[in-house]
């Protein structure tokens, strides 16, 4: 009964299940958390999408950016793209569309330790306020207006926490940091044009991953993530990123996070699109 942790498959199937056969999960026993991106870009959204469908009750799936889009996509929100057009115009469209709105925006575990949100967690957040801000977002995506407030959604993303700000503002600052994060200022205001990995030119400007950000506020529990292919694999013992490119040739990177010392199994990717930052 193994608890296995993987980050960003974005639809390179073949990678994904040769992954599997390298830990030998076993979906009867063992439990799958992905730090979503699971489907856009690679060469098997559908594939993906499916299996991880037939194996729900053992997968625990945060919502990703990608994640995000192909549900648009699905509602006409945003254009699709020939990577999730077999999502779209397969007979079962619905249904996994409607499963992949069930899902959360962060998962956590206190026996293990561990939680999990695509890009992180807000350094204005503390535990309870990112519970509580998940659930929120969760809660609108599952409605029957998740339509209406996913439009929203899409303007340009909120880089500044204000509780007093508009509620629709706030929506899309709670998206935005769980599912678009990188980099933040020392007054915690999130930068999303910088996606390549930090650098000391990036730092003699002010911007740190959100991770190493001044008076970030306190997580008890360690926060899994993937979302940043540039920064690759990064483990101390605040964070763990498990995003290792494998949609740019790099590789798929899988935790098992039941141990005192979590286990780190890789599969080389070939590859489905050009390495570049992002």
């Amino acid at each position: 009964m193994s608890v296995w942790a993987i980050g960003d498959i974005q639809g390179c199937y073949g990678s994904f299940q040769k992954l599997l056969q390298k830990i030998q999960f076993d979906a009867r026993y063992d439990t799958l958390w992905l730090a979503g991106d699971i489907v856009n870009r690679g060469d098997d959204s559908l594939k993906t999408i499916e299996y991880l469908y037939s194996i729900r009750d053992s997968v625990r799936l945060v919502l990703g950016n990608h994640d995000i889009a192909l549900i648009a996509a699905y509602y006409g929100i945003k254009k699709s793209n020939p990577t999730i057009d077999p999502v779209l115009s397969s007979p079962r469209a619905r249904e996994l569309i409607d499963w992949l709105r069930l899902q959360k925006f962060l998962h956590v575990d206190f026996s293990l330790g561990y939680c999990m949100a695509h890009a992180g967690i807000s350094p204005e957040f503390d535990l309870g306020m990112a519970i509580e801000y998940a659930k929120r977002i969760e809660e609108k995506l599952q409605s029957d207006d998740a339509a209406v407030w996913l439009k929203k959604m899409f303007k340009e993303g909120v880089e500044r926490f204000d509780r007093n700000a508009a509620l629709e503002d706030i929506d899309r600052y709670i998206v935005s940091s769980f599912t678009r994060m990188r980099y933040c200022y020392k007054d915690h205001r999130l930068d999303f044009k910088q996606k390549g990995k930090p650098t000391d030119e990036l730092r003699t400007k002010g911007l740190k991953p959100w991770f190493e950000c001044e008076r970030r506020k306190d997580i008890d529990l360690k926060i899994i993530f993937g979302h940043w292919s540039t920064l690759g694999f990064h483990k101390d013992e605040h964070v763990l990123a498990l995003d290792t490119g494998c949609l740019w040739g790099g590789a798929l990177t899988a935790a098992r996070i039941d141990l005192a010392v979590p286990k780190i199994v890789q599969v080389e990717c070939e590859g489905c699109m050009e390495p570049k930052e992002g």
